[in-house]
């Protein structure tokens, strides 16, 4: 499907690795142009260059979003070198681990500003870009912000401030034509993700009954199909959708596990 993206701009914040390097490469498909937020220069510059050796465009942008400065600048940049931002995609994150018991008021202040505050940022000065494309904002959540964890204060109380932005913001955007989604994950095996499981002294046992109990399948969601749904998002086949929190989990959040293995 032609999702009409070609030469469409579109901020990626993390877009280098894992599930932000599945919707670059989703991006790419559609002809869309992301602009690659990372604090990873290594990464990203030999990322760009693989994508322009292979007849795509994208621009590096390095950034260390716990910045509040940086995360202007970042935006700044993107607009300068190519006039616009059709979209924005908020992604980076990581689950830190910072607990009501082995956290402290330092640690979960950095926790939000990790997984939360820039996402704010990235969409505020992106916003009068934003405005004049009528563009799209499609943040990824997770699910810990609705099932808890446990140990992870931090990211989960970042994650419920990301559901309420996406709400907020569909509602305060409304008279811009600006439209705003979620992307929720649960189970999607990443880099970051197989460094977690490699924590336990089983991980492939821990691995098999995690997959077990997700109910479409029985396997975890890959990086692909998160990305395909948040370029639908990011796109005008989507135009009548807005405020919304989509899951892409195979069911996992939702459905009862007794129905699995």
């Amino acid at each position: 499907m032609d999702l009409n993206l070609k030469n469409k701009i579109v901020i990626v914040t993390g877009g280098s690795k894992g599930i932000g390097l599945g919707i670059t490469n989703a991006l790419l498909k559609e002809g869309a142009i992301p602009a690659i937020v990372s604090r990873n220069k290594e990464s990203v510059d030999k990322l760009v260059q693989n994508i322009k050796a292979n007849g795509g465009e994208a621009l590096g942008v390095i950034a260390e979003l716990t910045d509040p400065e940086q995360c202007k600048r970042a935006v700044h940049e993107v607009v300068k070198f190519y006039g616009k931002i059709d979209g924005v995609v908020n992604n980076a994150g990581t689950n830190d681990g910072v607990g009501l018991e082995n956290g402290s008021y330092t640690d979960f202040v950095k926790s939000l500003h990790k997984n939360l505050i820039h996402y704010y940022l990235i969409a505020h000065y992106a916003l009068e870009s934003l405005k004049k494309s009528k563009g799209s904002i499609v943040n990824i959540g997770s699910k810990t912000s609705v099932t808890g964890q446990g140990g992870t204060s931090g990211y989960a109380a970042a994650n419920g401030g990301r559901n309420a932005l996406t709400r907020e913001w569909a509602v305060e955007l409304l008279p811009f034509g600006i439209r705003v989604n979620e992307v929720i994950v649960a189970e999607c095996f990443t880099p970051l993700y197989e460094k977690w499981i490699n924590t336990f002294e089983n991980p492939e046992e821990k691995l098999k009954q995690i997959t077990n109990k997700i109910p479409l399948d029985n396997r975890m969601t890959t990086a692909e199909e998160i990305a395909n749904m948040v370029v639908f998002l990011l796109s005008n086949k989507s135009s009548h959708t807005t405020g919304q929190q989509i899951y892409v989990d195979g069911g996992y959040t939702h459905l009862d596990r007794a129905i699995t293995k």
